[in-house]
């Protein structure tokens, strides 16, 4: 993943709020890059994220796909199809076309990671006039936290995404506080 940020999106409502949403979904917004994981693969981690069986009352909670062009529809829809066939049950995810997306607001974004002042605070001396929401890192840093990936993996990836004495800092702090 290059970035990822939680936000709002599929409604006609300028600029949502978690207050004020609107006819807004929440929802979560992937930069990648396709030469390292394909649309299908962020598919696939798409159908084991949650229960797509369960049918929500609410727009703002539903599941959904938004696609950007007629090849992602078509594998979001034969994705969904392959889930429905497997799973022997309903499917509720909507796969509709992208509209805007607004990023929500900062305390909503990479919650694994806002649990851990001593990083965000690293992250911000890193990255002063960008931030730490936009960087690659940070998001790098968000997955490692949930539970996604290993130390090794994380130092690799880490490798051309932060200069050599942060990055050292940085790992220091991970693996003298586990993860």
């Amino acid at each position: 993943m290059i970035r990822t940020r939680a936000g709002y999106t599929g409604g006609l409502k300028e600029n949502p709020t978690y207050r004020a949403l609107g006819d807004h979904s929440e929802s979560m917004e992937i930069s990648y890059d396709p030469s390292v994981i394909s649309y299908l693969e962020l598919l696939e981690i798409f159908w084991k994220s949650h229960d797509p069986g369960v049918y929500s009352r609410s727009k703002q909670y539903m599941s959904a796909i938004f696609y950007h062009n007629d090849e992602q529809k078509k594998l979001a829809i034969e994705s969904r199809q392959r889930e429905e066939a497997a799973r022997h049950q309903k499917i509720y995810t909507e796969i509709l076309p992208a509209a805007r997306f607004y990023p929500a607001e900062d305390y909503h974004q990479k919650y694994f990671l806002r649990q851990r002042p001593d990083l965000v605070n690293e992250l911000r001396v890193i990255y002063p006039g960008e931030t730490f929401v936009d960087s690659t890192a940070a998001a790098r840093l968000n997955g490692f936290l949930a539970g996604h990936g290993s130390y090794h993996s994380l130092e690799a990836e880490l490798r051309d995404q932060i200069p050599p004495d942060e990055k050292v800092r940085l790992l220091k702090i991970l693996s003298g506080n586990g993860r």
